[in-house]
């Protein structure tokens, strides 16, 4: 069996989901994003899966979501080899649930898509252009750098919440305590690191009215699962 990833962000989410996944639950309720009495069942990045990641239709099928559920065929809004995605969920409630992680600021910053063919990249700068419009109506700002992940985590929550009306809910998970990547010390540290995001994306402080949530998560105390 596959051991966890060597450090970061994806070492502490694999140990979250797979040893400790109560922790985790924990953290998305004190966000917001779940109910007190909401539960989650995981289906990536699983240790019996050699935790596997997911990308396009296949990560929207991990996520209880099928093509008879789209109103808009996923291709119509992105291209294929699209964002791979942390962690997938189902809710209690039956509400998909899409996580994307961090344990240090500067894997924040993310240059701008990797596509080279024109109609490709027209597709991607369309789409975040109208899910910038949903989110932030006044914004100008480009939303391909430097903070370009950032951007399609946001528009593809868009797709599926606003265009598709799939009740969908978006984590951004920060691991605070990441020694092994001199990551935030508090939460503290990365909320200044996302009001900054926000501020160059033209986004409001503010994203819980739409379904997107900031959670926090002390990677000390996964500790003693990989000991």
């Amino acid at each position: 069996m596959k051991k966890f990833a060597s450090a970061g962000s994806q070492r502490w989410l694999q140990v979250a989901a797979n040893r400790k996944p109560q922790l985790l639950t924990s953290a998305l309720q004190r966000s917001g994003a779940i109910g007190p009495r909401v539960s989650i069942a995981w289906y990536s990045p699983l240790e019996k899966e050699d935790f596997q990641e997911y990308r396009d239709g296949k990560a929207l099928e991990k996520a209880g979501i099928g093509k008879a559920n789209l109103k808009m065929p996923l291709e119509e809004f992105w291209p294929a080899r699209g964002p791979v995605w942390d962690a997938l969920g189902i809710t209690s409630e039956g509400h998909a649930l899409f996580i994307e992680a961090k344990a240090h600021i500067p894997e924040a910053a993310t240059p701008t898509t990797k596509a080279t063919a024109e109609a490709s990249k027209k597709l991607i700068e369309g789409s975040l252009a109208r899910a910038r419009k949903f989110y932030a109506p006044r914004a100008t700002a480009s939303w391909g750098n430097p903070f370009y992940q950032y951007a399609n985590r946001l528009a593809h929550h868009y797709y599926l919440r606003r265009i598709n009306e799939i009740p969908s809910v978006l984590v951004f998970l920060y691991f605070v305590n990441a020694d092994d990547m001199l990551g935030p010390t508090s939460e503290e540290e990365w909320r200044g690191a996302v009001r900054l995001i926000h501020a160059v994306l033209g986004l409001p402080k503010d994203l819980r009215t739409y379904g997107v949530y900031d959670a926090f998560l002390d990677a000390r105390l996964l500790q003693d699962a990989v000991n």
